[in-house]
């Protein structure tokens, strides 16, 4: 009753607030549709060199990603669960990076802050997906690691080939359909303004030029969020809570159980990157003291740190794929001499 009388309550203060929606005179923009980015605050002159920056850490990003994409697809030893996933992180990666690196790359070296509207919502929903994804795929990394970790002798029984493609397919599912109905939810809101306060495309910053109020956008796009990232730390604080309790009850020597935990480290070290710069995009936001210029800067960590950073973490602490890598490198130097 109580659950039934909250949803009345806040139903009847939805419709009251369409109808005043509906009294609102506006002229809403018509197609074609041009928006204005903000950007960074630069002169000119530092805009060769940030673009420079921005080239040689996008050059970095899609070097280790594609590299680490490459060689497990080459190497047949990898063909397992955790690099399969590990896979799909880097793709994800570089879409993340890809989306928003580029753009910055035009402001810089261009100036041209305009981006017509398929492309800003083009953007948006990439920007969006790859925030959605990359916590489901470390979800789903997190329960292949406690699955190898707590049920060694039934790994390979529960971890078939089929059930590794239909948890890669889920985690990836989850993200995409949660984006598509939100980005669904703007289908029709009328837009009275071009000029877009931030360095990129999202879903908040377009929203924010409607003409009308939008609560439902918001209060799908809040409850999303909040349901995404309880839902993908409960997952993976369950999985390492089960690991670390195996570890230490396992009866094995030191050795296996530092190499099982070895296997989970680099995965908990990315998740950790992730949060950790998401929490300092937050932090920067409440802070007004803080020059809107580092403010922005805080806001595209998300999309240069963990796509920078994963591949150098996989590369060198998981033993088999910095092998493979080794060996990748040292065949295309033999053939090359």
């Amino acid at each position: 009753m109580c659950v039934l009388r909250r949803f009345l309550l806040c139903y009847a203060f939805y419709r009251t607030l369409m109808l005043r929606m509906e009294n609102v005179s506006y002229v809403a923009l018509k197609q074609p549709i041009v928006f204005e980015l903000e950007g960074f605050e630069v002169s000119r002159s530092h805009g060769y060199p940030l673009f420079a920056l921005v080239l040689a850490i996008y050059f970095l990003v899609l070097l280790g990603n594609v590299v680490v994409m490459g060689v497990i697809a080459i190497d047949k030893t990898l063909h397992k669960p955790m690099y399969v996933m590990v896979c799909n992180l880097a793709a994800c990666d570089l879409l993340g990076g890809t989306a928003v690196m580029t753009q910055l790359m035009v402001i810089f070296l261009m100036g041209e802050k305009r981006i017509p509207y398929n492309s800003a919502y083009a953007q948006a929903i990439c920007v969006h997906t790859y925030g959605a994804a990359v916590q489901t795929i470390l979800s789903a990394m997190a329960y292949d690691r406690y699955v190898a970790v707590c049920e060694p002798l039934r790994y390979h029984a529960i971890m078939t080939t089929a059930h590794m493609v239909f948890v890669i397919l889920l985690a990836w599912a989850v993200a995409i359909i949660l984006i598509a109905v939100l980005f669904a939810l703007n289908v029709g809101t009328p837009l009275c303004g071009t000029y877009i306060r931030h360095v990129y495309c999202s879903n908040r910053s377009i929203l924010n030029l409607a003409c009308v109020p939008t609560p439902i956008n918001d209060i799908y796009g809040l409850c999303m969020t909040w349901i995404l990232s309880s839902s993908s730390f409960l997952i993976i604080f369950f999985c390492y809570s089960k690991i670390l309790s195996a570890c230490l009850m396992r009866k094995s020597g030191k050795g296996s159980r530092s190499k099982a935990l070895q296997t989970c480290a680099s995965h908990l070290v990315i998740y950790l990157i992730f949060e950790i710069v998401s929490l300092i995009i937050i932090l920067s936001n409440r802070l007004p003291q803080v020059p809107m210029n580092i403010k922005k800067l805080c806001t595209i960590l998300i999309f240069i740190v963990p796509p920078l950073i994963n591949p150098i973490i996989y590369g060198f602490v998981t033993k088999e794929l910095r092998t493979s890598i080794i060996k990748l490198l040292k065949t295309r130097v033999a053939l090359k001499l």
